[in-house]
Order: C-alpha cells, then structure tokens, then sequence
C-alpha cells in the first residue's frame, strides 16, 4: 500500500506505459453508503464492462482489467478506506495501490499513463489542520490529515476552589489566583500546539473556545500559528471528536473554496490585461508547451479528447504529425489529464477547481504564466 503525497501524484504522473496501456480504477467504497461489499462490487462491474468494450478485446488490457476486479473483490479493509486508488501496467511493470480516509468519484480510465487528476484534487482539497479546544481548565488539540485525526493531545489543570483552602484565604484572592491559574493554563495550551507544530507541522488551525478565551489563546499562541488561524468557532471542549472533525471539514472546505476563488480572480485579470494568464484548453496547452506555465487551474471533471506525443511529450488538439518533434502523436481520450501530467511533470502547481462559475466561462481550463 502506497502513501498518498505529492511526490507519489508525480512519480505516477511521469510513468508511461510501453508495452501496453495504464489502466487506472478510482472507486469509492465508503462503509456510509456501501453497507456490503456487493455494494460497491456492482459500481466496479460497471465501470469494467464499459472499459472493456472500449479496449475491443485487447489481452493485455483485459488481464490488467482482471487483475484490478480480483483484487478488489478479495476485500477491502474499510475501517479507515473510504475511496480506492489503483494503476497497473504490464510493460513496465506497475501495480499501485492507495487507501484514502476520503471518498473519491468512480472511474476507470484506460490510458498510456496514470489518471491522476482525483490524487491531485485530494491533496488540493485535505491539507493537515489543527483544532485547538480550551476552557478555564481544560484544553484539546487534534491534527487531522485527510480528514482523519493523525495526532491528538490533552491538558487538564483544575482551577483553585475557596473550599481548598479550608477559608485561609478570602475569596477576592482565590478569584485573583484562579484567574492566574486559567492564564497560565491557557499559555501551556498554547506552548502545547506549537510543540505539535514543530513536531508534525500544519497548515491551517482552528481555534474553538469562547471569544474571551479564545482571544487569550491567541495573544499566547507563536506568531506562526496565529498566522494560522483560519476560523474560531463555538465547539464545546468536550465535544467528541466527530463533531469536531465534521466542524473542521466545512471550514477547510470554505477555506479551499475561498483559495480556489481567488486564483480564479488572479486568473481572470491576467487573461484581461492579457499578461500572465491563458485561458482555454488550447491556449493552455500552447504555455504548457513553452513551459512558460506556474499554476495550472482546471474545472474538476472537465474532459476532451485530443493528441499526446510519447517522443517529446508534446499536448495537443489536433494531430497526426508532432509540430515539436515531427513524431507521429497517439490520439487520447482525455488531452486535460495529458495536461495536467506534463504540467506536475514541469513542477507546476496544480489546482482543480470545484464549481467555480467564472473558470467554466473562461474554458474550465486556464493557467497562470511564469513569464
């Protein structure tokens, strides 16, 4: 079982195949939705059907395909798999598999490489937050990472109470030293998300806690964690860590959604002032081809056809002949994946963009130049 990272999304996004095509199965197998096994075996029978009609009878393909139903139907450890990820190739030899905490779109794509789009879109879509809960007393820090806890920690520290003292001390003290005893309380809590921070780092946290405490926490909070800090909200500390990890979701969700808008921005006054952007599939392609592309945006799902050239790796709309190298090109179902390939393959970075308006009208494919 392999990782999901971004140098796994870009070793399989620079495999080819040789001898043979890459055949490459996204399927969801959420326990929520698919009870049984059967469940999702009906999905995967589907999408094998339809890819060997398209291979018309070809028996390397078919062997991949056979390969790829057995190991499904096998079984699938589902107490922490949600979406299946799977490549095989004969020639050179490549059987991957990932298990993702995430549910992805079913898809079985027959192609000379890996279909990668839905890896990249994850990455895009899960980066690793924090979620910091504090009271008075009591303080929890969890560390998701594709959505799953990864990394939790505890802080207890019982408030001083007048009943301890037996009356030695008048109650205006015990207030004085309790309100001490929450400050620094509060500054461990902190000290304790930034020692975590060090350790595993994170991109985004949340701070869940009163607004007095929470604007206490984050005056003790580092300076690289108060950069952080992406949304405050009313969960109480003791919520269970359900409920604080769907919370969390629907802000890294708004806080994606905001990301995504704003490259589109970027994008569309590029394309305006017509410099530093591209918009459409084939004024893409032509920057991908002179490597003049820094961040590639495409609609999630967005497909078409078009021309790939295995010499010089040239992207295409239109062939035979390879206007870089002179090579005869292969025609591909889907030229965007190609795109998206050769762009990861350049080191560009790469953001699929979920239901965004404004990127549709402008081709649902564009990119931010370099020069």
């Amino acid at each position: 079982m392999t990782a999901l990272t971004q140098e796994t999304v870009r070793s399989l996004a620079g495999f080819k195949g040789e001898d043979g095509p890459v055949v490459s199965l996204y399927l969801d197998v959420d326990g929520r939705r698919y009870v049984r096994p059967r469940d999702y075996e009906v999905h995967l029978e589907a999408l094998l059907r339809q890819a060997a009609g398209r291979v018309d009878g070809d028996a390397a393909t078919a062997a991949q395909l056979q390969r790829i139903e057995s190991f499904v139907k096998a079984g699938v450890d589902r107490s922490r798999t949600r979406g299946l990820a799977v490549f095989s190739c004969r020639s050179p030899e490549l059987w991957e598999v990932i298990h993702l905490p995430v549910p992805v779109r079913n898809q079985l794509v027959v192609n000379t490489g890996p279909h990668v789009r839905q890896l990249e879109a994850v990455l895009d879509e899960y980066e690793r937050f924090a979620v910091l809960l504090a009271d008075k007393q009591r303080a929890r820090l969890f560390v998701f990472e594709l959505g799953e806890l990864v990394e939790k920690s505890e802080l207890f520290d019982r408030l001083p109470r007048h009943e301890d003292d037996r009356g030695d001390r008048s109650r205006d003290d015990v207030r004085d030293h309790s309100a001490e005893a929450a400050h620094q309380h509060l500054r461990r809590a902190a000290q304790v998300a930034f020692e975590m921070f060090k350790a595993q780092p994170f991109e985004h946290l949340i701070l869940g806690a009163p607004e007095e405490i929470a604007k206490e926490v984050e005056r003790e909070l580092h300076s690289y964690l108060r950069d952080r800090i992406r949304a405050r909200l009313s969960i109480p500390v003791g919520a269970s860590e359900a409920a604080v990890r769907q919370a969390a979701l629907d802000v890294e969700q708004q806080v994606e959604r905001a990301k995504e808008a704003e490259l589109v921005e970027r994008l569309r006054n590029a394309v305006g002032a017509r410099a530093g952007g591209v918009a459409g599939l084939a004024g893409t392609v032509a920057a991908l081809t002179e490597r003049r592309v820094d961040t590639l945006l495409v609609s999630e799902g967005y497909e078409a056809p078009g021309w790939r050239c295995h010499s010089c790796s040239h992207v295409a709309l239109k062939g035979r002949a390879c206007p870089v190298c002179g090579r005869e090109m292969q025609q591909v179902d889907d030229v965007v994946e190609e795109a998206v390939d050769e762009a990861l393959a350049q080191s560009c970075r790469v953001a699929v963009v979920v239901g965004n308006a404004d990127l549709d009208v402008m081709g649902r494919i564009g990119a931010l130049l370099r020069f």
